[in-house]
């Protein structure tokens, strides 16, 4: 450590043996460890036989602790970053400080290893060559339902922290915004014992969920096929469906309508509403 840097470490999220060798040798060598929460990373530390100085970052005291880090690197110290479990700065604090570390001029070094997110993925069987994270949607369904709304149409796979309080819910209301087919991976405790993927779809994934106490524990990780692609005359249908159906006309209404401005068949029109229909919350 020649430099006075900013050191951003990846912790385990679970199983400790992955654990970097080369993220112990950091965590022991610098002048500080800013931690989410110390007592976390103190029973790390101790199982590695690590021994340094501990601080808490967190979301409530990040901006005051700049200043703190700011001068240790002023003075040609070197400082770690670690979250509880997992790669900082994803869903976890931290934005503030690298930031300002950034803007002063001093160095940041990354210490790659575990992420729940990644490690999700690896495993889910949906494609990953493009794909979107929303981390932790909120708590009220309401405001839930307005963000799932808003990636109703996404054609990337989505991914979504959550926690077991709140896991149920979040499949109930995916299934009451976007129905219930789309593809959905639910990956539970991650690399710890009891880690669990569950495959399906919306709805087959919330009965299991219902009907398995088991599936309501621990920390969660939620991918979503992104939408499939809508050619523009079927966007053009939705459209005046969606028109139709808001002026209070019934499913067959619509349907008769719109197959006569449209020239397209009554049937697939009628499926179509009907698949409007079911989709309302």
């Amino acid at each position: 450590m020649a430099e006075p840097c900013l050191y951003c470490v990846a912790t385990p999220i679970g199983n400790l043996d992955d654990m970097s060798r080369r993220a112990c040798q950091v965590l022991a060598a610098v002048n500080c460890i800013y931690a989410e929460d110390t007592r976390v990373t103190r029973q790390l530390l101790s199982h590695f036989g690590i021994q340094n100085r501990l601080v808490s970052l967190h979301d409530h005291n990040e901006a005051g602790r700049v200043a703190e880090v700011l001068a240790v690197l002023a003075q040609g110290g070197s400082v770690a970053l670690v979250s509880d479990a997992g790669t900082p700065l994803i869903s976890d604090p931290g934005f503030q400080l690298v930031g300002a570390v950034a803007q002063a001029g001093f160095r940041i070094i990354p210490v790659p290893g575990p992420s729940a997110l990644i490690t999700a993925l690896s495993v889910a069987g949906l494609p990953t060559d493009r794909f979107c994270f929303e981390g932790f949607l909120p708590a009220r369904s309401s405001a839930r339902r307005k963000v799932l709304e808003a990636l109703a149409t996404e054609p990337r796979t989505w991914v979504v922290y959550e926690s077991s309080h709140r896991i149920e819910a979040l499949l109930a209301d995916l299934l009451a915004t976007l129905g219930g087919t789309r593809r959905l991976v639910l990956a539970r405790e991650l690399t710890k014992r009891f880690e669990q993927v569950c495959r399906g779809t919306v709805e087959t994934v919330l009965q299991a969920v219902r009907t398995d106490e088991n599936l309501r524990r621990g920390e969660f990780v939620v991918m979503l096929a992104g939408a499939e692609p809508t050619r523009p005359q079927e966007q053009d249908n939705t459209a005046l469906l969606t028109l139709l159906l808001e002026e209070g006309l019934s499913v067959r209404q619509a349907a008769k309508i719109a197959a006569r401005l449209t020239g397209q068949p009554r049937n697939a029109l009628y499926r179509l509403a009907t698949a409007l229909v079911q989709e309302k919350p």
